[in-house]
């Protein structure tokens, strides 16, 4: 495989996986897609989220942090739990965290709690955030605008925002945008935004398994699917799949402070 590609976002340790996960794993190292890097969920996905990152150390790469949707009623003492596990082993984020108004917009208070938490945990361990962003974006800026500064960095995940939206995350400087399966959908107009991102502010992503991009949309997503998205960004951005693989793949080493691939 003359390069390598990254998946900044994958869920490889749910159930949608449970029947060919090392398999899957396989066909993505085949595809060239020698990093996956693992957002955590919320407490009761860790368990397997370490033990498919323990399996394939040099592969699987874990994050931890409470995804918005899981915040609920008594989240304080649920961050207090995950918190204990950045003392345990190495992370190379906290996430996914963020706000989340598709499914439910009565937990909006608790839901900026648990995202200004978690972004301080992250300026005092000096990693980057990934961050969940859906019909929130105007919510996030505003937590955005009164916490960033120079130790905040991060990716916004899944970014399926308007124009003025990916300049606003320019604007904060050290911010990268996860670009997954969405790009290759004709009717969600990311394609025309992306067209004026450059490529050094973009990283590649499946979220695995949701997202599927063409040609297998409406089937379960994997990470060797990565190939496709990083297929389409060529053609945005009109230039050869290997100058897309080298640039994102570079973004996403520098920002999750990633080494090497194995030769293996």
């Amino acid at each position: 495989m003359p390069f390598s590609l990254i998946d900044t976002h994958t869920h490889l340790y749910l159930d949608a996986f449970i029947d060919d996960r090392d398999a899957m794993i396989r066909r993505a190292l085949e595809a060239g897609v020698t990093q996956m890097l693992l957002p955590n969920i919320d407490l009761g996905s860790v368990e397997g989220m370490h033990a498919l990152c323990d399996a394939y150390p040099s592969v699987c790469f874990p994050m931890m942090g409470l995804h918005p949707c899981d915040v609920k009623n008594g989240f304080e003492e649920v961050l207090s739990a995950i918190r204990k596990n950045f003392s345990q082993r190495n992370y190379v984020a906290v996430g996914e965290i963020g706000i989340d108004l598709y499914w439910d917009k009565t937990t909006l208070p608790i839901q900026i709690q648990a995202f200004e938490t978690q972004i301080e945990w992250a300026k005092e361990l000096e990693l980057p955030i990934v961050i969940h962003a859906r019909d929130s974006f105007n919510e996030i800026f505003e937590v955005m605008d009164r916490l960033h500064d120079e130790r905040l960095r991060g990716v916004f995940h899944c970014f399926t925002g308007n124009l003025q939206q990916a300049h606003k995350i320019l604007d904060y400087g050290n911010f990268l945008m996860g670009i997954g399966g969405v790009l290759t959908y004709e009717k969600s107009g990311l394609a025309d935004v992306m067209k004026d991102i450059p490529l050094e502010k973009l990283v590649l992503e499946t979220d695995s398994p949701f997202l599927t991009p063409k040609p297998y949309r409406g089937k379960r997503n994997e990470s060797a699917y990565v190939k496709f998205v990083a297929e389409k960004l060529a053609e945005v951005k009109q230039t050869d799949l290997t100058s897309i693989a080298l640039q994102t793949t570079q973004n996403a080493r520098k920002m999750f402070n990633l080494p090497a691939p194995s030769s293996n």
